[in-house]
């Protein structure tokens, strides 16, 4: 199995990583009804829990685009290094909403974005 295809994982499991910042630590978080518990967050934890939503809403394109590149045959390094680049947006992302860096915020999503455009392009 690809590198490209191992990140798809690590996508779906950044979520998790996300919204486990938001709980760590938290003496009032209610696993019996966590959306409650959500819908009071500040700070913080109220920016990790939206990079957990975000996350949601990235992966499915970029799964997409990498099973694409795949299926098509794209050239294995460059899907690869830009499916590694993603993910490494995506961490870059996660930590600038959780440290509330809005503008450093925005170019990592859209460097995200970039390297998904380019999955599709390569696999052209």
């Amino acid at each position: 199995m690809s590198f490209a295809l191992w990140m798809i994982l690590v996508a779906i499991i950044l979520p998790i990583v996300a919204t486990g910042i938001a709980k760590a630590g938290d003496k009032n978080f209610d696993n019996n009804e966590p959306r409650k518990w959500q819908a009071q967050l500040t700070g913080y934890r109220a920016r990790a829990f939206w990079a957990h939503n975000n996350q949601f809403e990235a992966t499915p394109g970029f799964a997409a685009a990498v099973l694409v590149a795949t299926v098509a045959h794209a050239p294995l390094m460059a899907t690869n290094v830009i499916a590694g680049l993603w993910v490494l947006f995506r961490i870059g992302y996660i930590a600038c909403y959780i440290t509330d860096r809005a503008t450093l915020r925005s170019l990592m999503f859209m460097g995200a974005f970039f390297c998904v455009v380019a999955l599709f392009v390569i696999s052209a």
